[in-house]
This record gives structure tokens, C-alpha cells and sequence, in this order.
């Protein structure tokens, strides 16, 4: 079997060294090169260090068009000064992990139109896309607990907390990323403001729902990585049934799962895993779900969506082990 070819941009960021872990064992890729001109001429292993002994490619300042694939692991805002300043050439499909493109009124830039890469929602225009902005984090935590609520219009205003690990803030030291600062801590921060939001509502209403009212508390947590979130609403739906209505949405996907008992952080850590669960008392539904934000909200997503743009199986390197203790 041909593999594809793929380039990596921001190779040296922990986005960018869970896709190096992935795809240089994924059993249809050959990495052709991973950029990052702090690091050029390092051996990737230097900066990654557990990848010592798996791969002996190098970090390279140059760019080339000699791939099928490019993923963008820059920051926010980066992804589309990168495209503009270089010839990308226009057969070369880009998946993007900044939040660049995934919102409709910025999905173009020149000749290129990105689609809203979460497969459990856009996986047929995923199949035919050449360019994929792939969700944030938090966004996917959250839009996979809501998704099938959305759909049967039984949102109308969501309260939401949602916990993320340290890794969610990138491998720049700030205040509130040191140890000492993190460890025995939580704080909750961009309370009703994150980001992630947009995207979210845009999801919401592309199921033909009316964007609902989601009140959203984002924390950070005193752990490496893992994002937990509950949403609660008004919902008079008995149980059985919404159990029915998730496992109808979610059936034929093969990363997200419903679970019967109570779930925990570490059944999807180091996974590309999205596990629910649904709680009721009286008119109150409470949904549960846990990702690994590195994985299915970042990286794991991205091979993911590589896989279904390229025919291949979706699972295909992809089969990962939770850490579970």
C-alpha cells in the first residue's frame, strides 16, 4: 500500500509531539518532515524525549510540497499567517489545529475552505474535504455530551462546568502552568467567556437547533492532561429513552461510547476516546463526558480525520491503551 505522505508544522509543541507519536507508527504514514525552526537540525527525540529509541527523524527549518498531508500544530492566529506567507501547493491537503478556521465566517483563505472537522457531526464532508480545521478541546468534550440533545431539540439552557489538565495551556510557562502553582489547586478561569463557545453554538445550531443558552465554567486542574466536564438541564425525557437517543446518535462511531456505570478521567486518558454518561433526578439531566485533550481534542481527532479524508480505516493508529491506573 502507498502511504501518505505528511508534514508536520509545530512539531515541537505537545500537540505537535502526540501527532509525531501517532503517526510514526501509524501503519499508513511515512512523516516526511516535522518543522519548527527553534529546534531545526535537533533530533526530534531531544525535545521529545520518551520518542528516544522510536525514531530518528530531525527537526527542519524548510518547508516542502512533496507531502499529501500538512498538520498545522501552531498557535492560535499562526495557522493563517503560515498559509498566507507560504506557496502551499494547492494539491496538498491541510489539516489545522488552531482555531483559525473552524468557524464558518472565517473558514476560507484564498482557494482553501476548511470544514469543521468533528466526525461524530461532519464525518461524509470530512470524507471529501481537502482542508480541515480540526475542533478545540473543550469544545469536543462538550459538544459530544450535547450533540444528540441538539438534534431531538431538547436544549434550551445548558449550565456547564468542565475541568481540563495543565497540558491544555501549551508547553510555555506562565503563573498558573508551574508545579508549584498547579499542584493541590483548582481555579476556575474565562468563566462564561471561553472561546470554545462559538464553535460549540455553531455545531448546535447546524442540527437545527436554535443556539441555546450555554452557561459555561471552564476550571483548571492539578493534573497533566485529561478534560472532565458535566452539562446540566431541564430535560422530561425519562431516562431509558435518552439512553436510546445517544446510542442511536452515536452508533457507527467508533471513538464514543455510552456507559451504564459512573466514568472517570483515567478510562480515557492516553486514548482517542469520548466516554458519557447520563445521570437524572426528577426534570434534571446531568451529562458526563471525558476526553483526553491532547487526543480526541487535539491530536487523536486530527489522525482521526486524516484517516476518513484518505479512505482509510478511522481507527487506524489509533488503537491506544488507557492508562486506567
Amino acid at each position: 500500500m502507498k502511504k501518505i505522505k505528511v508534514g508536520i508544522v509545530g512539531g515541537a509543541g505537545y500537540t505537535g509531539g502526540e501527532l509525531i507519536r501517532l503517526l510514526i507508527h501509524h501503519p499508513g504514514v511515512a512523516v516526511s518532515f516535522i518543522h519548527s525552526r527553534s529546534n531545526a537540525g535537533n533530533a526530534v527525540f531531544a525535545v521529545h524525549q520518551d520518542l528516544l529509541g522510536e525514531t530518528d527523524l530531525q527537526f527542519t527549518g524548510d518547508l516542502s510540497n512533496d507531502v499529501d498531508v500538512l498538520f498545522l500544530c501552531v498557535g492560535h492566529g499562526e495557522a493563517k499567517k503560515f498559509l498566507t506567507a507560504n506557496a502551499i501547493d494547492e494539491n496538498v491537503k491541510v489539516i489545522d489545529l488552531s482555531q483559525d478556521f473552524r468557524l464558518l465566517a472565517h473558514s476560507q483563505i484564498g482557494n482553501r475552505n476548511f470544514t469543521y472537522g468533528l466526525p461524530e457531526l461532519n464525518r461524509e464532508q470530512i470524507k471529501s474535504s481537502s482542508n480541515i480545521a480540526n475542533p478545540g478541546c473543550f469544545a469536543t468534550g462538550i459538544q459530544l455530551g450535547l450533540l444528540p440533545l441538539a438534534k431531538a431539540g431538547l436544549l434550551d439552557e445548558v449550565h456547564t462546568t468542565g475541568i481540563t489538565g495543565s497540558t491544555g495551556a501549551g508547553p510555555g510557562l506562565s503563573p498558573t502552568s508551574h508545579f508549584s502553582w498547579r499542584a493541590n489547586n483548582i481555579q476556575a478561569y474565562k468563566t462564561l467567556a471561553h472561546q470554545h463557545l462559538k464553535e460549540i453554538n455553531q455545531s448546535m445550531q447546524q442540527l437545527g437547533a436554535a443556539a441555546p443558552e450555554i452557561n459555561f465554567v471552564p476550571w483548571r486542574g492539578d493534573f497533566a492532561r485529561g478534560i472532565f466536564v458535566s452539562s446540566t438541564i431541564t430535560c422530561n425525557w425519562k431516562l431509558e429513552q435518552l439512553v436510546e437517543l445517544y446510542k442511536d446518535f452515536y452508533d457507527g462511531h467508533p471513538f464514543t461510547f455510552l456507559s451504564q456505570q459512573e466514568i472517570f478521567l483515567k478510562q480515557v486518558v492516553n486514548t482517542n476516546k469520548c466516554v458519557l454518561q447520563l445521570e437524572k433526578v426528577g426534570t434534571k439531566l446531568v451529562v458526563h463526558s471525558a476526553i483526553d485533550n491532547l487526543l480526541k481534542g487535539a491530536s487523536g481527532q486530527a489522525v482521526q480525520n486524516m484517516n476518513l479524508m484518505f479512505g482509510l480505516n478511522e481507527k487506524a493508529g489509533l488503537g491506544l491503551k488507557a492508562i486506567a491506573f
